[in-house]
């Protein structure tokens, strides 16, 4: 039997952290011994070389690799580490100073809420790396500055929001990515909660399932060509320079005619995940609170091979209002900020409305396609009933292509009348389809858009 890869990228990784871990207690036995003027046969702590990842195959050593870290950088990614994977090799800065019977400034970190440990702060790097040297302190904060891979991919970050605190006051974190990364050896696939009001979907139909008009499947080809070949496009061929890495694209057309299904087949055949924003969380009517809510979710995809989808975008990226009133204003920099975050956004991100009306202009102009999704014909209606109710039996006086050219309905609207008649079959004990089943199925549809049979 042999290890799943998850378990292997689980076993590699604590082999490597293992070693780095013990370099990284030696480094702060050494800084301490240094600082407090103790007996140490090191003069400085970059005489302890690093241990040698060049042979690992764990995803920490593809990390160290691939953004080149120098010492420096390593020793902040495993002193942000710490409290999640050894929390107690950082108790050693509960040292106090015995003169003021309190914990050494210098030292830094914080108390968490529940953990008990020490949380390092951006002063504990600087002690770490610096010292009494003020020179190599100054030095530091730029491994924080927002133009350094630690802030830009979110692998290490220093909190920033103590203006009144001093520089190095903010506490270190991992980014969740890396941070999933390095324990579970997966990547890191957020749940919806208050922070992160997004939701993974996914499918477990594929393309043959979807049945739309022709000229609609070839619209939808060219997003599936471009999230296959936007690399070679990009830089193969040069183009980064004149055309931005990301895709933008509005779905609009009557409820349940396939835009979610499309999203999560896009998804699905190209390996991204697929997050739709729940925008009843997102839009606020706080001032700043529904930029800030946005905010969340683009920063954390940013990096990510994620499609963002925004289902019944019309409440959050609708027209804008004249602005009457300082309300209107602002509700209209609401919307000048969405469009600037949707444009720099590098993934992908589908918009769908019901009506293509409804959505701002200034957003239309920078999609990259609009495609409509209409209500199936007929003939579409009738393949739509045979591939949701396959696998049934029908009794004898069905007649679905009859049933398909009277009724409109939707392909969503078609799953929920199989719901109803497989509900209704059930109680009776068999697994046959009844014909005043599908016609009470309909009306139940048709009365929801206030129509009848």
């Amino acid at each position: 039997m042999t290890n799943s890869p998850p378990l292997n990228n689980l076993v590699n990784n604590s082999n490597a952290l293992q070693a780095d871990l013990q370099w990284f207690a030696l480094i702060l036995e050494t800084r301490f011994n240094i600082y407090f003027n103790r007996e140490t046969p090191y003069k400085s702590i970059y005489e302890i070389l690093p241990p040698d990842v060049s042979g690992s195959k764990s995803i920490y050593a593809d990390v160290l690799k691939h953004y080149q870290m120098n010492i420096d950088e390593r020793l902040i990614l495993l002193l942000a580490l710490c409290p999640h994977v050894c929390p107690q090799l950082l108790d050693v800065f509960f040292t106090k100073n015995e003169l003021y019977g309190r914990g050494f400034t210098e030292f830094g970190g914080v108390r968490g809420a529940n953990h008990s440990g020490f949380l390092p702060t951006g002063e504990t790097a600087a002690f770490i790396i610096a010292g009494n040297d003020l020179t190599r302190r100054f030095q530091v904060m730029s491994y924080f500055d927002p133009d350094h891979f630690f802030s830009r991919q979110q692998v290490v970050v220093m909190e920033k929001d103590r203006s009144s605190e001093p520089l190095y006051s903010g506490m270190l974190t991992v980014g969740r990515e890396y941070l999933s990364y390095f324990t579970s050896g997966e990547a890191y696939k957020p749940t919806f909660s208050s922070e992160f009001p997004a939701a993974r979907i996914s499918t477990s139909l594929d393309w043959e399932d979807l049945v739309l008009e022709n000229h609609t499947l070839v619209e939808i080809d060219e997003i599936h060509a471009w999230l296959k070949h936007n690399k070679t496009i990009l830089y193969d061929w040069g183009l980064a320079r004149k055309l931005k890495p990301g895709f933008r694209t509005l779905f609009y057309g009557p409820p349940g005619t396939g835009k979610s299904l499309t999203a999560s087949l896009l998804g699905k055949s190209t390996g991204m995940d697929v997050y739709r924003v729940d925008l009843s969380k997102v839009v606020s009517k706080y001032i700043g609170e529904t930029e800030k809510n946005m905010a969340g979710i683009f920063d954390q995809a940013e990096h990510k091979n994620w499609i963002l989808f925004f289902d019944e975008a019309d409440a959050l990226f609708g027209k804008r209002s004249n602005t009457s009133d300082a309300k209107d204003r602002y509700a209209n920099q609401e919307v000048a900020y969405l469009l600037q975050r949707v444009e720099d956004f590098p993934g992908v991100v589908i918009l769908a409305s019901n009506l293509r009306s409804n959505i701002d202009d200034a957003f239309a102009r920078r999609f990259q396609s609009m495609i409509y999704f209409p209500m199936p014909k007929p003939e579409q209606r009738l393949k739509l009933w045979k591939r949701v109710f396959a696998g049934f039996e029908f009794g004898p006086e069905i007649n679905l292509r009859k049933i398909a050219k009277d009724h409109e309905l939707a392909g969503g609207a078609v799953i929920n009348v199989l719901r109803y008649c497989t509900i209704m079959s059930v109680m009776r004990d068999e697994k046959m389809i009844r014909q005043e089943d599908i016609l009470e199925g309909i009306r139940k549809e048709f009365k929801k858009e206030g129509k009848t049979i």
